[in-house]
């Protein structure tokens, strides 16, 4: 099939062929038609499905011509991250190049005076994190009262950073009539559940079977020691010449950490979390895709959303403690028919993890072992358990190790101390 059998309008049909696409990818074949039809729909596609020109597309054609000269938003695509925000922001306005439609990205983190002033002049499509556009709905800079399209993009990773509040406020703001599209990698309870509170009838849609890896991804294992992962990584990393590594740890602390060590050892790397400044993020994204920056070393939720194309390595210098992550994390290489390497280095407290993982995907991992890196066979294989110290609520700070765990918290929201 191509792009030219779905329906699209000849204006979309010439952005989508400048962009050098003719074919579209299975969640692009699948949603298209639903949401040109006007249905709601409930999607099931992790990043680098062409999710975005999935729901993008449609909404652009729904939309049509404008209504009015004051150019009311119509049509708001909320998302969890700043990145995946401008990101969004970027598919709508290169889909919308042939066609007379405005569009905005608001988030926070940046001045919003030149966001307001943006928002004076009219807007048919806005992109927005959650904390940004309430705050400036709070302040009368825009109003939700004529939205006929809205779209959740990373609904389950809005849930996570703990931003479901957040969501039922701005569906209050809304028209009650409209066309719902709600996107998420996963079907968790939570998500079933929003999705029940204001899809009409929707059409599930799914791209892939849940939870399942690219398959020309090559998953390896190494058991080594906390230790030396410093050590480990530079090691693979130098000899073997690479470069558009993405590595993940499990805390802010601990990526700032890993990156200093890096470009002390002369690789190039930078950390992105949600205690960067949005110009820091950028650039260090920027210098990442052109090759300037070797390393990115990032945190969960900094790196949901993130596009970058063709990546060849996926480091977990930390394995997650939830296997949904981990399946997000090695998803990001292996695109596009590309091969790509999913690399684990586990220590003895992650071996656990590992067993969460194994039956998730249903498939068991053998550890290698790397020469003059052997791990001590003594070590613990769980994380260890807090101490009781007289008095029962110590055992809140998670023990030693405590500081590993993804908190949940809302520190983690837009706009505030986010990963």
């Amino acid at each position: 099939m191509l792009f030219k059998d779905l329906g699209l309008s000849e204006a979309l049909l010439k952005a989508i062929s400048k962009k050098g696409y003719t074919q579209p990818s299975p969640i692009q074949e699948k949603a298209i038609p639903q949401v040109l039809k006007g249905r709601d729909v409930l999607a099931s596609a992790q990043t680098g499905t062409g999710k975005t020109a999935g729901f993008t597309l449609p909404l652009l054609q729904n939309l049509g011509e404008p209504t009015s000269r004051r150019r009311p938003i119509r049509a708001l695509v909320l998302t969890p991250t700043r990145e995946l925000a401008a990101q969004v922001y970027d598919n709508v306005r290169e889909y919308s190049e042939f066609m007379d439609i405005r569009s905005l990205v608001i988030f926070g983190g940046v001045n919003q005076n030149p966001q307001v002033r943006a928002l004076k002049s009219g807007v048919d499509v806005l992109v927005a994190t959650p904390g940004r556009l309430l705050d400036l709905e709070s302040q009368g800079a825009l109003r939700l009262d004529q939205v006929e399209i809205l779209v959740l993009d990373e609904a389950d990773r809005m849930l996570d950073m703990g931003f479901l509040r957040d969501i039922k406020r701005v569906l209050a703001l809304m028209p009650k009539k409209r066309q719902n599209l709600l996107f998420s990698a996963t079907f968790s309870k939570e998500i079933k559940q929003l999705a029940g509170s204001f899809l009409t009838d929707p059409i599930l849609v799914e791209a892939t079977p849940e939870n399942t890896t690219a398959e020309k991804v090559d998953q390896l294992m190494y058991r080594i020691d906390t230790g030396v992962k410093p050590t480990v990584l530079i090691k693979m990393i130098s000899e073997g010449d690479w470069s558009q590594v993405l590595v993940f740890t499990r805390t802010k602390h601990r990526a700032n950490r890993l990156a200093e060590k890096l470009n002390k050892a002369n690789v190039t790397a930078a950390a992105i979390h949600g205690n960067k400044s949005q110009g820091a993020r950028t650039k260090a994204l920027s210098g990442f895709k052109e090759n300037k920056i070797r390393v990115l070393v990032a945190t969960d939720i900094a790196a949901r959303g993130l596009d970058i194309p063709l990546l060849p390595y996926v480091i977990n210098y930390e394995l997650p403690n939830v296997p949904e992550d981990y399946v997000h994390r090695i998803g990001r290489t292996g695109r596009a028919g590309a091969s790509g390497q999913a690399i684990s280095l586990v220590a003895g407290d992650e071996v656990s993890y590992v067993k969460g993982i194994e039956k998730l995907l249903k498939q068991r991992f053998d550890f290698e072992i790397l020469e003059g890196f052997e791990p001590d066979p003594n070590a613990p294989t769980e994380k260890p358990k807090p101490q009781q110290r007289g008095r029962r609520n110590n055992n809140r700070t998670g023990g030693n190790n405590g500081g590993n765990r993804n908190s949940r918290s809302n520190n983690n929201r837009e706009g505030n101390s986010r990963r």
